[in-house]
């Protein structure tokens, strides 16, 4: 039997919310075409995500992967932060 590799999905977004412990608030933003008129339309999603380490601020640019459920609301896992906010 060959070793089947499963790809897990990846979303990039923003942090808009940290205040929880181990928790960020992740909005991920995508852009679809409608399917009529052709308008490319924004579409958003708000997801919490696993954050181990408490490392996130708000306004970070992350990645996550989703993952098996970790709480009632929490299905996805931090994996890494692509850009950091600038400090107020």
């Amino acid at each position: 039997m060959a070793a089947v590799e499963k790809r897990t999905r990846t979303a990039t977004g923003k942090v808009v919310s940290n205040k929880m412990d181990k928790t960020v608030t992740v909005l991920i933003e995508r852009r679809v075409k409608h399917p009529v008129y052709g308008k490319y339309m924004t579409r958003s999603s708000k997801v919490h995500a696993h954050d181990e380490d408490n490392q996130c601020r708000i306004g970070d640019l992350v990645t996550v992967a989703e993952s098996r459920p970790l709480s009632r609301t929490k299905t996805w896992k931090l994996v890494e932060v692509v850009e950091q906010a600038p400090e107020l």
